[in-house]
């Protein structure tokens, strides 16, 4: 599967609350709620999954006819129909709603399948499978939010759904093979008890790599290996219990590097930049002009509506790294800005705690106008609450065209 290279509402997969096209329900239609939340579902339908590649009509209509809100804390709901991932307590998120219609549709759900989940969260993701499909069967490791979730998913009177609290790396034996499998969490490698109980001739998505660098898969299952097809580079919370204990690559927290920050890695299947993920509204582009090697990444856009990005976390630990210079190279066209200097070109970073809620945020940027390439960078006090962060470069709702080389993040520890 192949996505376009279209600019996108703004979002991430942790806990991204940015910038978004999508706004707050309240009183800009009328006062009849579910009423505002319908149309911001037609706009999240209409601004971020068709122009990002989402073609299969089943999937559009299930998320057009669930309501994300009653997935949401209460204290999120404002943001239901944004095109981000919202903490939902425990350290855990409601994936953005373009990650979850991607994972769907590369499953290819038919009304006969009988599908497990791995990471049963806030329960969305099982309740757009849930008119899909014949069954789905969906495992949460956090014994309160797993209640909780299955609770809420007997209250909206989802009866094709089953849920189970426990380590989702064991699978649901009882219940195996499975004619299809889906991985909302991160492993290093494919457990293989899932590997055993996927149907011959099924489908597992899942996404699997290091911690911040992971690469979305859809594996499908031929002679009783997984034959592999790498989607694109994401970021989702790690697989815990035992796939988390018999992970080999940790990440150094202590110092945090960004990958391929020139841009002068090979695309992967010639669209996606290695190292980054969430891409949309990105090209990489030879310039004879770049500041560092040959190539750099563009970002173009004449719709406000449909911001522009590319994003990298790492690890970062703000009891050791105390301040970080952040920048990047960066060139502008005919770039108009939006409402205030937030929305424009810039490099930004996010900040966030171990339980993963956003604590602080700081960018460099600023930019419009037609501006020659310059090297753009400030020094910011990180959060001493931080214990991981976001870097990403873009539009950010800026209309116009922006170039970007060279972006660099280097830790101070005094």
């Amino acid at each position: 599967m192949r996505l376009p290279l279209l600019p996108l509402a703004f979002g991430f997969l942790i806990a991204m609350p940015i910038i978004t096209s999508a706004q707050p329900p309240g009183r800009f239609f009328n006062n009849d709620p579910e009423e505002q939340f319908r149309i911001l579902r037609e706009r999240l339908i209409d601004n971020v999954l068709i122009p990002g590649g989402i073609t299969d009509q089943r999937v559009l209509n299930s998320v057009k006819t669930t309501l994300r809100h009653q997935f949401v804390p209460k204290q999120h709901i404002a943001k239901s129909y944004q095109d981000i991932a919202i903490p939902i307590g425990e350290s855990q998120t409601i994936s953005s709603p373009f990650i979850v219609a991607l994972m769907t549709q590369a499953l290819e759900p038919k009304p006969t399948d009988k599908v497990l989940e791995i990471g049963t969260g806030s329960g969305y993701q099982a309740a757009i499978l849930s008119p899909l499909v014949q069954d789905v069967y969906t495992i949460e490791i956090v014994e309160e939010l797993g209640y909780r979730t299955k609770q809420l998913l007997a209250d909206l009177q989802y009866t094709n759904v089953h849920c189970l609290v426990g380590d989702g790396f064991k699978g649901w034996p009882e219940h195996a093979p499975f004619d299809k499998i889906i991985v909302t969490c991160s492993p290093e490698k494919v457990p293989q008890p899932l590997q055993d109980q996927l149907k011959e001739g099924g489908v597992m998505i899942i996404p699997v790599g290091e911690r911040y660098q992971q690469m979305l898969c859809r594996m499908k299952k031929i002679n009783g290996v997984l034959e592999k097809e790498s989607l694109q580079p994401t970021l989702f919370v790690p697989m815990t219990g035992q796939a988390e204990a018999s992970r080999e690559i940790a990440p150094d927290p202590a110092n945090p590097k960004l990958l391929n920050n020139s841009f002068e890695e090979d695309l992967i299947k010639e669209f996606h930049v290695p190292g980054w993920y969430y891409q949309f509204g990105c090209t990489v582009v030879e310039d004879p002009a770049a500041p560092e090697g040959k190539r750099v990444a563009e970002f173009s856009s004449d719709d406000p509506s449909q911001p522009s990005m590319l994003l990298q976390g790492l690890a970062l630990d703000g009891r050791v790294v105390k301040r970080i210079r952040l920048g990047a190279w960066m060139k502008v066209d005919e770039v108009r800005i939006g409402p205030d200097r937030t929305r424009s070109p810039s490099v930004a970073i996010q900040y966030f705690d171990e339980k993963r809620n956003l604590i602080g945020y700081n960018y460099v940027g600023g930019l419009k106008g037609t501006l020659p390439w310059k090297r753009h960078e400030d020094e910011f006090r990180v959060p001493a609450a931080t214990r991981e962060a976001i870097v990403s470069i873009g539009l950010f709702g800026a209309q116009g065209t922006a170039r970007f080389d060279g972006v660099f993040l280097i830790p101070n520890t005094k």
